[in-house]
């Protein structure tokens, strides 16, 4: 596990996962407010079903309160954009793992 302040970027993945979070759920659970512009990068990225997250794209469960990418590429992505945040205030850190 690599801890980016309080991002977590975790290659393992629990048994059971539950949920779909919105970015704006992930914001309003962290207190952390997202750009438009990387908003928009994001939500292009972002994958409905929990199921075999393809690469190049994302899911956010709501138990644990995790992000997993389809690809380690992708989770470098996604922490390149959110490690740009100040997270030393957030409410709840964000745990980023990958599939594959």
């Amino acid at each position: 596990m690599i801890d980016v302040g309080n991002i977590l970027i975790n290659s393992g993945k629990p048994m059971i996962m539950l949920g779909n979070l919105s970015l704006k759920q992930i914001e309003e659970r962290t207190g952390i407010s997202i750009s438009s512009e990387d908003r928009e990068i994001l939500g292009e990225i972002h994958q409905e079903k929990a199921e075999n997250i393809s690469s190049g794209k994302w899911h956010y469960f709501d138990l644990p309160f995790m992000m997993v990418c389809g690809d380690k590429p992708t989770a470098e992505k996604v922490v390149k954009i959110l490690s740009a945040y100040d997270w030393s205030k957030a409410q709840q850190a964000l745990q980023i793992s990958w599939e594959k």
